[in-house]
C-alpha cells in the first residue's frame, strides 16, 4: 500500500501499531509483548469495546447483532486511533467496514498477522467466546472468513508477517526489525 507523504508522516509519528488479521492470529498476544517491548501503551479494541458496554462480545451479537457489535466497534477505533504509541489489537472484523481500514491506514502503521486456517483452527476450536465460531465446522466457517477478509487486511497493511510456528518472541523482534525497516522507508 502506497502512502502520500502526509499520510506516512501522520502513521510514523503517531507512533501507533495497528495489529490486524483472524481471529486468533495472535494480535493479543503479540500486541502485548511488542507493547512491553517498545514501551507502548497496549489496547485491545475487544476488550476496550467490553470495558464501555460492561457486557461481553457473545451479548452484545446475542442482543444487537452483528451489526450493532460492528458498530460499537467502528466507535471504540475511532477513539483509540486518534492516541499516540498505542499497539492497538483489532478485532478480526474490523477491516470490513470502510472507514475502519481508513481509520487504522491514516493513524498508524498496520501489521497484518497473517495465518493459516489450520493454525487458527487449532487457537480458537475450543473458544467460546468467539460468536462467529458458535458453529457446527469451525473450521469450514474460519476457511469462508479469512476468503471474504483476506484481500482486506492486505489493502489495509503497511506489513504483512505470517505468524507460523515460530515462537512469539522470535515473531516479535523479526516484527520490531520490520517496523525499524518500513519507518526509515517511509520518512
Amino acid at each position: 500500500m502506497q502512502n502520500s507523504p502526509t499520510n506516512s508522516t501522520r502513521k510514523i509519528q503517531s507512533g501507533n501499531l495497528i495489529l490486524v488479521g483472524m481471529m486468533g492470529s495472535g494480535k493479543t498476544t503479540m500486541g502485548r509483548i511488542l507493547a512491553r517491548h517498545l514501551n507502548k501503551v497496549f489496547v485491545d479494541s475487544d476488550e476496550e469495546i467490553q470495558f464501555r458496554t460492561g457486557v461481553t462480545i457473545p451479548h452484545i451479537f446475542d442482543v444487537e447483532g452483528e451489526p450493532g457489535f460492528r458498530q460499537r466497534e467502528t466507535d471504540a477505533l475511532a477513539a483509540l486511533v486518534v492516541r499516540n504509541d498505542l499497539v492497538l489489537a483489532t478485532g478480526g472484523g474490523a477491516v470490513l467496514a470502510p472507514e475502519n481500514r481508513a481509520m487504522m491506514s491514516e493513524n498508524g502503521i498496520v501489521i497484518y498477522l497473517k495465518a493459516n486456517v489450520h493454525d487458527l483452527w487449532l487457537r480458537t476450536r475450543n473458544d467460546r467466546n468467539r460468536p462467529l465460531l458458535q458453529t457446527g465446522n469451525v473450521h469450514a466457517k474460519l476457511a469462508e472468513l479469512l476468503q471474504q477478509r483476506n484481500a482486506l487486511y492486505q489493502q489495509v497493511a503497511d506489513i504483512v508477517m505470517p505468524t507460523g510456528r515460530q515462537s512469539v518472541h522470535a515473531l516479535m523482534l523479526k516484527l520490531v526489525n520490520e517496523i525499524e525497516l518500513y519507518r526509515k522507508n517511509n520518512q
